[in-house]
């Protein structure tokens, strides 16, 4: 084949003056498909418009006007098959008018804000997915509890439970009771409503109203209430307190520092346990004389009057006292510690049932007596019997006393067999039992025991 402007065979030949090529392509700007032919030399061939002939013929694109023989006027024509020369920028250089220091900060402060989205965005990640965060947890079941566990036994006796709220005599109180029957009669003690003005009484469903004093007794610190207009009251069973062991579980129900509702378990810790409470004991006026049941229990102030239950919701005694701390145990200036460190103590049932029934019935209670006057000053073992009454008649007036064969002088130390130990303890005795009781009393007279058998008298409770 024979190439423009040289000889056959030939490479490179120079063109004549009147021969034109186009400019030497650059290797990173030719176009596809041309390879071969630039390879060679040869121009490359230009698309043919639309209306062009075969090659060189008639139709052929326009000449460039600054070839020879162009005509005048006549416009350039774009060539997009053209080969034109790359302009290279040269970034060794800065654009005038920005510093290296402004570059900087640009990118730091898109380094920072990039940085705080990121945080930001982690963040609000983390907390989209704590809110569907589920920790492993039992399913649900029954909420049915055996009838002698400690909750089968609240959730029976609690509709019977109330809260007493008293004022009255410059002050106010709170303590609790629990319903004896359907007519409304409630059992409370004595000094949770001595000095009551008004009485409102709570129920566990949070309904009050108002209640009337029907009867108290302050030597058995016992107490019925009545409320009327109440619908559905749920009386509690009452048990019998000859039946209870040490080491009996129990559960205490009351409104411990007016927190209504308290449930507290424990066991019994011993029976006929003597204790006394408030009054002066010198003139016997107010004192509260109980043969107790002792629990662990836990009992405060506000659970006076409420139930003491055991394993079959039956009640069994009437929280009436605590024992606290000795006056400086707790290190606080002598000061006695108020709340339980588990002595409590709860008046037997049977001696709550039998004042409960002569209240209700009468508005006063009866006390067992043997007819005598007691030494309380006595310091020796047993309960001496005083040389004269407190009137200066005999001590040993005509009575249940005097028909046994008591004499003044005589120190008693048993009563049915069970050791006494002070004049306190020879009335708790005598009054856990009832009015026309039988009784054997062991005297101890110059040295000498005697058995004596005396059938206890009657007196009216204040």
């Amino acid at each position: 084949m024979r190439r423009p402007g040289g000889a056959p065979g030939t490479r490179g030949a120079p063109m004549s003056d009147s021969q034109q090529t186009d400019p030497a392509p650059l290797w990173w700007s030719r176009p596809d498909g041309l390879a071969d032919a630039r390879r060679d030399g040869v121009p490359a061939p230009r698309p043919h418009a639309e209306g062009d002939t075969a090659a060189g013929g008639a139709g052929a694109s326009s000449p460039d006007p600054s070839e020879p023989g162009t005509e005048a006027g006549s416009g350039p024509r774009y060539d997009p098959w053209a080969v034109r020369p790359l302009h290279v920028v040269d970034t060794g250089r800065v654009p005038r008018g920005i510093r290296i220091w402004q570059v900087v900060a640009i990118s730091l402060g898109a380094a920072l804000l990039a940085g705080g989205t990121g945080g930001y965005l982690g963040v609000l990640a983390e907390r989209r997915s704590s809110t569907r965060l589920e920790l492993p947890q039992a399913a649900a079941v029954s909420r049915d509890r055996a009838p002698e566990s400690v909750a089968g036994i609240a959730a029976g006796a609690l509709p019977g439970v109330v809260t007493l709220h008293v004022s009255g005599g410059g002050g106010s109180g709170t303590g609790t009771g629990f319903v004896l029957d359907p007519q409304g009669h409630i059992l409370t003690n004595n000094h949770v409503v001595a000095d009551a003005k008004r009485i409102t009484v709570t129920f566990s469903t949070g309904e009050s109203v108002g209640a009337e004093l029907v009867g108290r007794d302050s030597g058995y610190d016992l107490a019925v209430v009545k409320v009327t207009g109440v619908r559905g009251l749920r009386p509690l069973t009452l048990g019998n307190s000859e039946n209870v062991k040490v080491g009996d579980p129990v559960v205490a129900i009351g409104a411990p520092f007016d927190l209504s509702n308290t449930v507290t378990a424990g066991i019994i810790s011993a029976t006929g346990r003597p204790i006394t409470a408030g009054g002066d004991k010198g003139d016997g006026g107010d004192v509260s004389y109980v043969d107790a049941l002792q629990t662990d229990a836990p009992i405060n102030p506000g659970n006076s009057g409420g139930p003491l239950l055991d394993a079959q919701a039956h009640v069994i005694g009437i929280n009436s006292a605590i024992r606290g701390a000795d006056e400086g145990q707790d290190g606080k200036d002598g000061a006695r510690q108020s709340g339980s460190i588990g002595l409590g103590f709860a008046i037997p049932v049977n001696q709550g049932k039998r004042v409960a029934e002569e209240l209700i019935r009468t508005g006063h209670a009866t006390h067992p007596v043997i007819g005598v006057t007691l030494d309380m000053q006595y310091t020796g073992d047993g309960a001496r019997v005083a040389a004269k009454g407190d009137d200066g008649a005999s001590a040993v007036p005509p009575g249940p006393g005097a028909r046994a064969g008591i004499r003044p002088g005589d120190v008693i130390t048993k009563v049915d067999g069970q050791r006494v130990h002070g004049g306190d303890e020879l009335i708790i005795k005598i009054r856990a039992h009832r009015p026309g009781d039988a009784l054997k009393l062991t005297v101890l007279r110059e040295g000498r025991e005697h058995t004596l058998d005396v059938v206890l008298g009657s007196s009216s409770g204040a």
